[in-house]
């Protein structure tokens, strides 16, 4: 069979960010499974316009320019974790304007969450993270990984300190890889783009 594509979505850009420990060692979790193929990417290295142009007008040339980077590996993708941080009980304005930028990239496909933050985790964030890929018509599978007091629980190799980290992650994965497999043979037989312009 041939392996599915997981797309590792860093989502914050903030100078000094936690964001690539924690993507950097979920991707590898990821990669040493022989059903899936990795691609990390780090919204910091692919930078988007903040103004989306009117319903019906094509982008900017310079939008474009920047978009030529990021589609096409969103398009690739039969799946997609995305690694969040909580910012004011949400999720950064960089994940969001990604998003935005883009609509059938994700749509029939799974989406999963890894978060870090303080008390919460992260996990508020991804509570509104769902809402919103919801409307973009993913599905969000309900494990999820989160890192309490992040900034402690890695040691200096990059690794959780807890053991039990592991195990979370490939029961999330598990889980997602199901539904891009799922989700990967519908769209195969039925383009949903297809169904849902004739309805």
């Amino acid at each position: 069979m041939e392996p599915l594509r997981l797309a590792v979505i860093v989502g914050s850009v903030r100078q000094g960010r936690f964001g690539p420990t924690v993507a950097n060692w979920f991707a590898d979790r990821a990669r040493s499974r022989d059903d899936v193929l990795v691609d990390l990417v780090d919204l910091a290295d692919t930078p988007l316009p903040e103004v989306l142009p009117a319903f019906g007008q094509a982008p900017s040339p310079e939008a474009v320019q920047a978009l030529k980077t990021l589609t096409p590996r969103l398009e690739a993708a039969d799946a997609f974790v995305v690694v969040t941080p909580e910012y004011n009980h949400s999720f950064p304005a960089s994940l969001k304007n990604a998003i935005d930028w883009h609509f059938t990239q994700w749509q029939a496909k799974p989406v999963g969450f890894v978060s870090y933050g303080g008390m919460s985790g992260g996990l508020r964030a991804v509570e509104h993270l769902r809402a919103v890929f919801a409307e973009l018509h993913t599905v969000t599978v309900r494990e999820t990984v989160s890192f309490h007091d992040a900034w402690n629980r890695f040691g200096p190799d990059g690794l959780p300190k807890d053991p039990g980290c592991g195990p979370a992650a490939e029961t999330l994965l598990d889980q997602l890889l199901w539904w891009a497999d799922a989700l990967r043979d519908a769209r195969n037989k039925n383009p949903y783009n297809d169904r849902k312009q004739a309805a």
